[in-house]
């Protein structure tokens, strides 16, 4: 498979009314210290089966005002990624399941030390064709 999952992920959670407009991103470049973030970065993955199936594993890091900003935000990431999106088509995959590694917990940023959660996912993959 071809399919790189971070965009599809993206605009996916940002088409969600329940996460702020422009949170959901892939880098934090642009991003200002204090701003609620979604970043979503991929962090490891394999092929289970020649052509038909991969997993991708998908670390998310939820920047918030407040730690409960952060925390509760951290949990409507969860949400989606484990209830809403199994099953859906995203322009070339389909996404077979979503199995949680980690669930949210609190990771203040090393370096703003900004309130933030952090969670971890895998996406089972298969091409939509």
């Amino acid at each position: 498979m071809r399919v790189d999952p971070l965009p599809l992920l993206i605009e996916f959670l940002q088409s969600s009314t329940d996460i702020p407009e422009d949170a959901v991103t892939g880098t934090m470049v642009g991003r200002n210290v204090g701003e609620t973030s979604v970043l979503l970065i991929q962090s490891g993955g394999f092929r289970m089966k020649r052509g038909r199936m991969d997993r991708m594993d998908v670390l998310y890091d939820v920047y918030g005002r407040g730690p409960a900003e952060a925390g509760a935000l951290a949990y409507v990431v969860r949400e989606l990624l484990l209830e809403h999106l199994p099953g859906l088509r995203l322009k070339g995959a389909l996404v077979l399941d979503v199995a949680e590694i980690s669930a949210p917990h609190w990771h203040p940023d090393q370096e703003s030390l900004e309130p933030a959660y952090t969670g971890e996912v895998s996406l089972f993959l298969t091409s939509d064709d």
